[in-house]
């Protein structure tokens, strides 16, 4: 359980280095005339994903939950394949990247990297993180519990950053 605690305190040092990249491309897409749009869903979006660091090993702890090898070992590696995805999509977006809807006149849309294939990976990312993380050590209520809110997250996200993106012209 010790193990799987450091795991999420490393998940969560690098959600704080996210969010350290995000603010330094907020400042930059304002400064070129971006636009927030959405900003109200991103709160939860916040606690969504806060409340999976807490409540995962507040399970494995409380609930003494096991690690199951066969289970484990192969959720973790879903868990290090989606951080790899997360950054690819920071990398490729560069400036663009966020964790809020932001639009830059004029930007054209991305089209390489993970999006050359799909339009929304950091999204997969996301859903597969929150799925494994917590199955990394059988902590089940609370992969459901995020699947379910982050569904309902996602949903009014994707529909805010389809009407960002056409309102860009």
């Amino acid at each position: 359980m010790i193990a799987y605690t450091v795991l999420i305190l490393l998940v969560a040092a690098e959600r704080l280095a996210e969010l350290v990249v995000a603010r330094r491309h907020l400042a930059w897409a304002r400064s070129r005339g971006g636009v927030e749009y959405g900003a109200g869903h991103y709160p939860w979006i916040v606690a969504a994903h806060a409340g999976l660091l807490v409540a995962a090993p507040a399970e494995v702890w409380l609930l003494h939950r096991p690690f199951l090898p066969a289970l484990g070992w192969p959720m973790l590696a879903v868990v290090l394949l989606a951080q790899g995805l997360r950054w690819w999509c920071v990398a490729t977006l560069g400036n663009q990247w966020n964790t809020r809807v932001v639009v830059v006149p004029g930007m054209p849309l991305v089209e390489r990297g993970p999006y050359r294939w799909m339009r929304h990976p950091n999204y997969v990312a996301v859903v597969a993180e929150g799925i494994a993380l917590p199955l990394v050590h059988m902590a089940w209520l609370t992969a459901i519990a995020f699947t379910a809110a982050n569904a309902v997250l996602l949903t009014v996200r994707i529909r805010g950053e389809g009407a960002a993106l056409g309102a860009r012209g």
